[in-house]
């Protein structure tokens, strides 16, 4: 499994420096190439150019936060969050396929509506991946 990591090609991890202007304040961003990378993934799934996305980010931590310490660490966070929720989203389908996929089992009864519910919680999976979910950002957070 390392050599999935060990094998990237170093210009991804490499540091890229930018300057951004934030509500008319030039400031400089140092980040990895994947990082910009990944921004500008999120920034056109917005329909925004990646300095709009960076400003609004700044702007939400301010208004939630009232100030951010380390913005460039948030950024990259906030990449790592993305590519999270992406996985999590992939997983839930992926269950979602296997789940519809197997023939009905003693566990498991099909809903009128499609969805599958576990018989000893009543639960549709996608509620089971939540409450797992919840847990473990109890657990961390």
């Amino acid at each position: 499994m390392c050599e999935i990591y060990v094998k990237a090609d170093p210009i991804l991890y490499e540091l890229r420096t930018r300057s951004i202007r934030i509500h008319g304040i030039v400031t400089s961003i140092r980040l990895e190439n994947l990082s910009w990378d990944i921004l500008a993934r999120i920034a056109s799934r917005d329909g925004l150019t990646t300095n709009q996305l960076i400003c609004q980010l700044y702007d939400e931590v301010i208004r939630q936060q009232g100030k951010v310490s380390n913005f460039c660490s948030f950024l990259r966070v906030s990449c790592m969050r993305f590519l999270s929720n992406v996985a999590l989203e992939e997983d839930k389908e992926s269950l979602l396929l296997k789940t519809s996929a197997s023939p009905p089992s003693a566990a498991v009864d099909d809903n009128v509506d499609g969805r599958q519910e576990h018989a000893m919680s009543g639960k549709t999976t996608l509620q089971i991946i939540g409450d797992s979910r919840d847990r473990q950002s109890a657990r961390t957070g």
